[in-house]
């Protein structure tokens, strides 16, 4: 068993068929079949479900993926320590973030940290929060950005980047523009627009609504929050969003913007950077943890 195996293996799990992990391996696509089978028959277990669209990993497949992926980062680590012995900045680092966050929230940092480290490859990625939570688990990202109602989740540690306020974002001639602050009762009467299940967003409203024995009936859902507020300002239904995301440019610009309702009892929610228990392993992930939040150790 070779090294190249196991990454070969990772990757086509990852990129989900053969012919697309060949592309990002660089290698062509019978030289990574051939690998495969070479692996399988000195395992004496098949580890891949060979589809006519996709390739999925058997049982054994996926038994065998954390040890591999577990192996190939060992590797990438010793790589890195030799190259920070040597006064050199080295390696891969792989951020996510919500699908539903400005692109300014880590497009700065992660791009000045990139600039200033050409031998690093960075990697940045969206998803819902559960996704997110999926690859950092995996040892597919180093780093996220996420959402959680609360504390990050299991194995995760983490800081709060942001705490806001969750409103409902109704049009400017709407008869609740005007309220004080929505009930959950009032609330679930109309049709809600929000973000998708899996979005830590969409958990708090829906913590929120369960604790009084009350569902959202959502008429629409999208990971742009600028979508979101535009359908709530034509009058479509209730967007329950972030109270900055208001004053975003793309809102104001609009002829009518939405108006914010406050939401009583309150509901919060939470921006987290966040990455495994322990924290990032390799020295790229950490520099760029430290650019991000100077004072994470």
């Amino acid at each position: 068993m070779e090294l190249r195996h196991l990454r070969y293996l990772v990757t086509v799990v990852d990129e989900g068929t053969i012919t697309a992990a060949a592309e990002k391996l660089h290698v062509a696509q019978p030289g990574v079949s051939a690998q495969l089978r070479q692996l399988e028959r000195e395992l004496g277990v098949p580890l891949l479900e060979r589809g006519p669209r996709a390739v999925v990993p058997t049982e054994a497949g996926r038994a065998v993926l954390p040890s591999a992926r577990a192996a190939l980062a060992a590797v990438q680590d010793v790589r890195d320590v030799v190259a920070e012995l040597a006064g050199l900045l080295r390696g891969r680092v792989a951020v996510g973030m919500s699908t539903s966050l400005p692109d300014t929230v880590l497009a700065d940092p992660v791009g000045d940290f990139a600039a200033a480290h050409p031998g690093v490859d960075v990697e940045l990625g969206e998803g819902t929060a559960d996704e997110l939570v999926a690859r950092l688990r995996a040892g597919r990202l180093d780093l996220a950005v996420a959402g959680f109602p609360d504390a990050p989740p299991d194995g995760l540690d983490g800081r709060v980047l942001l705490e806001s306020p969750l409103v409902a974002a109704v049009a400017a001639d709407d008869e609740l523009a005007g309220r004080a602050a929505l009930a959950p009762a009032e609330l679930v009467r109309r049709p809600l627009i929000c973000l998708p299940r899996g979005h830590g967003l969409r958990a708090a409203l829906d913590t929120a609504l369960a604790a009084h024995g009350l569902t959202a009936r959502v008429a629409f859902e999208s990971g742009a929050m600028n979508l979101l507020l535009r359908l709530a300002a034509r009058g479509a239904g209730v967007a329950v969003v972030p109270e900055p995301a208001l004053s975003a440019p793309a809102v104001q610009t609009l002829d009518r913007p939405p108006v914010a309702v406050p939401l009583d009892p309150p509901v919060r929610t939470r921006l987290h950077l966040v990455w495994r228990s322990g924290g990032p392993g390799g020295p790229a992930a950490r520099a760029l943890l430290e650019r991000l939040l100077p004072d994470a150790r």
